[in-house]
């Protein structure tokens, strides 16, 4: 199996293009970070019964409706309850850990799991500027993007156990990994977790593609810019050793419920939710009852219409048609698609409804 092969997905029913899961382990309010897991374990069964590619968790931070701030941590979790989907980060924030300790993560998780692990990296903090310091502990945040390139050719490096004769790392080693090979005895797994490029903007985009390697575009928050990054990593793009030719996701919010008043009530409710959060006021994801009751200033109103007008949602045929028109317009390689919601219920719905849409395989 080649490298490309590990990235490429599987396209299923009638599908114009492999689907996978983005999760962000959200936390409605009156329930519990342990309920919210819980979710993540049945999403990741049924995707994995129904054919989705691959089930990716996403890292933020200081955020109390999203429990995803320890993506190595759940991926393990999920690894234990799955045994053929792909698992992955989307992403882990590369500035925010040293290249070592995600190496060491990644190889971990790849020793539990042989052949099903993503290693998907963002240059973004995934929170906001002091969590960001407190991460980092450091104040000089640009610092940390900026030096991206480096960091990520550091963190292959160790991947890889490739560092040159005279580098300071050459005797350092990410365990589990390769250097176990070379060891007296040693016999090592023939996988190493692809990198991807995660990105919102035309930086990664580019960096992915001059590095020849997969790109993912946060479509579900940065739509405008879609479209552009997606042209800018094509022209960009150069063969590697990894693909041989462009291979590009975008991350879509999508929910389907059984009539469209319940889709719409439930994407208010993930709106009102942003617009806490970009007001300087993150918590829980409120219930739909609360946001149907909630008095939106006029400026608010505007956000959420804008917002709601980029997730794809209402009845399971709507959404399959939203995701066919989507896919047609950007010529995406791969639809991931995130469900946020008040309740680990609804997401589950969706995710199954748009799979009976589209015909994918269905258990035995």
């Amino acid at each position: 199996m080649t490298a490309g092969d590990e990235i490429r997905g599987t396209t299923h029913g009638t599908a114009p293009v492999p689907l996978s899961v983005l999760d962000l382990v959200t936390v409605g309010a009156g329930r519990t970070a342990s309920d919210a897991l819980r979710t993540s374990v049945d999403l990741a069964k049924l995707a994995e019964a129904r054919g989705f590619h691959r089930y990716w968790v996403a890292e933020h931070h200081s955020m109390p409706g999203v429990a995803s701030s320890s993506p190595a941590v759940i991926l393990a979790h999920l690894a234990a309850h799955t045994e053929r989907i792909r698992l992955g980060s989307g992403g882990v924030m590369l500035p925010n850990h040293a290249p070592l300790v995600i190496a060491e993560q990644f190889g971990t998780l790849e020793a539990m799991a042989p052949g099903r692990i993503d290693l998907g990296l963002g240059r973004a903090p995934g929170t906001d500027g002091a969590t960001a310091a407190a991460l980092r502990r450091t104040d000089r945040l640009n610092e940390g993007a900026d030096d991206f390139p480096q960091q990520l050719a550091e963190l292959t490096r160790f991947l890889d156990d490739d560092f040159p004769d005279g580098h300071p790392y050459r005797r350092i080693h990410a365990v589990p990994g390769p250097v176990q090979a070379t060891s007296p005895g040693g016999v090592q797994s023939p996988h190493r977790p692809p990198v991807w490029l995660l990105g919102s903007s035309g930086f990664s985009a580019r960096l992915a593609g001059m590095l020849g390697l997969p790109f993912a575009f946060a479509h579900h928050f940065s739509a405008q810019n879609t479209i552009p990054a997606l042209d800018l990593y094509r022209e960009s793009f150069r063969p590697s050793e990894v693909l041989d030719a462009p291979y590009a996701l975008i991350g879509v919010a999508a929910l389907a419920a059984d009539d469209e008043k319940e889709a719409r009530r439930q994407v208010l409710a993930a709106a009102l939710n942003m617009v806490r959060l970009r007001t300087g006021r993150p918590g829980l994801v409120p219930t739909p009852e609360e946001a149907e009751a909630y008095d939106f200033s006029p400026m608010e109103r505007e956000f959420v219409e804008s917002w709601n007008a980029n997730v794809v949602h209402g009845t399971a045929d709507e959404v399959r048609a939203g995701l066919d028109d989507l896919q047609k317009r950007t010529g995406a390689d791969e639809l991931m698609l995130t469900a946020n919601a008040h309740g680990g219920d609804v997401r589950v719905r969706s995710y199954e409804l748009i799979a009976d849409a589209y015909g994918l395989p269905t258990p035995a």
